[in-house]
């Protein structure tokens, strides 16, 4: 599975609205992801696993 990357567009209380490099919106948990995810953070998504860039 290739790596995907995102960029954290907002946080709306429990859930962060991501858009990926090639323009596909995407809405996650924040339990989800890695902590210290904030709006503008870069964050990569492989293997089913969300790491901060």
């Amino acid at each position: 599975m290739e790596p995907v990357y995102y960029t954290v567009e907002s946080v709306d209380g429990d859930y962060a609205r991501l858009i990926s490099d090639n323009g596909i919106e995407n809405q996650m948990a924040m339990f989800l992801l890695p902590e210290g995810t904030t709006v503008g953070s870069r964050l990569v998504r492989e293997v089913l696993e969300w790491s901060l860039v």
